[in-house]
């Protein structure tokens, strides 16, 4: 299978489940359990997400400035800082751990 079948099956198969989501009924998306089952699979796609890219790089497990980056934004979540600023204070970090 060539690189553009690949795109193009993986274009028809998103448009197809999200067609498939106009036939099901309203009354189940709205129930307690979908909300509460969305709302945990959000979190854990953003958490997965967000340990990929802070310790993978290619196949292998690699420890560098994005752990440090992480650690201070994470650090800044729990103190409670505006969203900018704890942006600003994650990339000032990984600046500084790459410049030493």
């Amino acid at each position: 299978m060539s690189l553009w079948s690949a795109i193009l099956l993986a274009c028809a198969c998103a448009f197809a489940t999200k067609l498939a989501g106009y036939a099901i009924p309203a009354r189940w998306l709205h129930s307690p359990r979908m909300l509460r089952v969305a709302g945990a699979l959000t979190v854990a796609l953003l958490a997965s997400l967000t340990v990929m890219n802070t310790f993978a790089s290619g196949a292998a497990l690699v420890l560098d400035a994005r752990l440090a980056a992480l650690a201070v934004a994470a650090l800044a979540l729990w103190l409670r800082a505006p969203f900018l600023l704890v942006v600003l204070l994650g990339a000032g970090a990984a600046g500084v751990v790459r410049w030493v």
